[in-house]
């Protein structure tokens, strides 16, 4: 069962980037409303902190529509630097990232740009939060949560 028991005490705090694709052409913020339903779960609600904006009108990271393979690095990570300041300023220590593009592109402009954060996959959070995250399925956590339910 999914649960936050595992980040009571850690209180490790998670924000989310709203994928553009889902966030936009669904025309609705229903998808976007149940991926934080689940995170909430997994992590506890006191733990996420929410981007603004968000939703619908979030800030796109600059990595969709082809712009992470269409070999202009510079242009897509200076346009991320929007998306970068909006992350920095929630505090978070963690941003899951629903879409593969987003995932490489906020990794990448974290470390360009000096982030203090980790991306992670929502599905690397609810198998942490259901204690069966294996040893080598933890590439992208961190230290503080590296070694959580081994």
């Amino acid at each position: 069962m999914v649960n936050s028991d595992w980040n009571k005490d850690l209180k490790v705090k998670f924000t989310v980037q709203d994928p553009c694709n889902i966030g936009r052409k669904t025309g609705s913020d229903k998808i976007l409303n149940d991926m934080r339903f689940v995170l909430k779960t997994a992590v506890g609600e006191e733990n996420f902190i929410e981007t603004v904006p968000n939703r619908a009108n979030n800030f796109c990271c600059g990595g969709g529509g082809g712009a992470l393979q269409a070999g202009f690095p510079d242009n897509r990570q200076a346009f991320g630097r929007i998306k970068f300041d909006q992350i920095a300023a929630t505090g978070a220590t963690y941003v899951v990232a629903p879409c593969h593009n987003c995932h490489a592109q906020i990794e990448d402009i974290g470390h360009l740009f000096g982030g203090n954060y980790h991306v992670v996959h929502l599905w690397t959070l609810l198998c942490l939060a259901m204690g069966m995250l294996g040893e080598n399925e933890r590439t992208y956590l961190g230290p503080d949560l590296a070694e959580v339910g081994l």
